[in-house]
């Protein structure tokens, strides 16, 4: 596929600083547009002591005096998806810096699931209003001068978007590095088969493009790291690369999500962030709560 069939200039080169979380091993990033001072977060995060019930932001800190040091003006808060390993910190760096917070379109899917899921009742919106701009397929952005993208690539849950920022994509759960392969299709709404036609989007992008990870668990022992580009997952990713075949893939995964635990954060992570990073409303006594579902997941 040629460059031309994007949206976005290729030759842009944003400037990323990434935030590595050692405590959900999430990356977050700094996105800056190399001709002015603007600048979006992607997949920030929201530090939880699950055990005691408490909320920091130490990470989110972080990064707003990353912005404010280098005097960078945040003009959008981007989620890949709704994490289920992680809470977004969104809301919080958003209060303190403006910005637009953006996720994908079928957010509305997954409200609708896990609404039921939590017994939110009906006073849960489920249309994706508590976010600013919900995108769908194919749908641009500016950044500053830079211009932005979204590619719907479903699979690991239906509301998952890669988003292409001139010469870099920022692939949430959709690819990790090339050893560590892909993420789990299991959750509700999920697929082994659609996440096999997603990353095949993102790796019909030029070999050249600079992918960044939403997460990385350092495999066999190596250093953490979070870049790479679509040729070297085209050739090395060990569950797709090589010319591996849609029903290879769905029958891996199938086996190897068997085997999996869910995520430690799953039950706080899904209800915070269906509702953009927020947490539950007070109750009468102005307290807040998370649920837990019993044999709900």
């Amino acid at each position: 596929m040629s460059t031309d069939d994007y949206p976005v200039d290729m030759s842009v080169k944003p400037d990323v600083k990434a935030f590595f979380d050692p405590a959900t091993n999430t990356i977050s990033y700094v996105v800056k547009d190399p001709a002015s001072s603007a600048c979006a977060v992607v997949d920030s995060v929201m530090d939880i002591d699950y055990a005691a019930g408490r909320i920091t932001y130490d990470h989110a800190d972080e990064i707003i005096a990353y912005i404010e040091q280098n005097g960078l003006k945040l003009e959008w808060l981007i989620e890949t998806h709704v994490h289920a390993d992680h809470l977004s910190a969104a809301p919080y760096i958003q209060g303190k810096l403006g910005g637009q917070l953006g996720i994908g379109d079928k957010i509305t899917v997954v409200q609708d699931t896990f609404g039921k899921v939590f017994n939110e009742g009906t006073e849960f919106q489920r249309d994706g209003s508590q976010f600013d701009r919900l995108f769908a397929d194919g749908d641009t952005y500016k950044i500053g001068g830079m211009t932005g993208f979204a590619m719907y690539t479903p699979g690991h849950t239906p509301a998952c978007m890669v988003h292409v920022i001139g010469a870099a994509a920022f692939v949430g759960d959709t690819l990790f590095m090339p050893d560590g392969g892909s993420a789990r299709a299991d959750f509700p709404g999920g697929d082994a088969g659609t996440l096999y036609d997603s990353i095949q989007k993102v790796l019909s992008l030029p070999d050249d493009m600079r992918l960044f990870m939403c997460h990385d668990y350092g495999p066999n022992g190596r250093d953490i790291k979070w870049e790479t580009t679509v040729g070297d997952e085209k050739k090395h990713n060990i569950h797709v690369g090589g010319g591996k075949t849609r029903e290879e893939f769905i029958k891996f995964r199938t086996e190897r999500d068997a085997e999996l635990d869910m995520p430690k954060l799953i039950i706080p992570s899904l209800q915070v962030n269906m509702r953009a990073g927020k947490l539950p409303p007070a109750d009468e006594t102005g307290k807040r709560f998370l649920k837990v579902p019993v044999n709900g997941l």
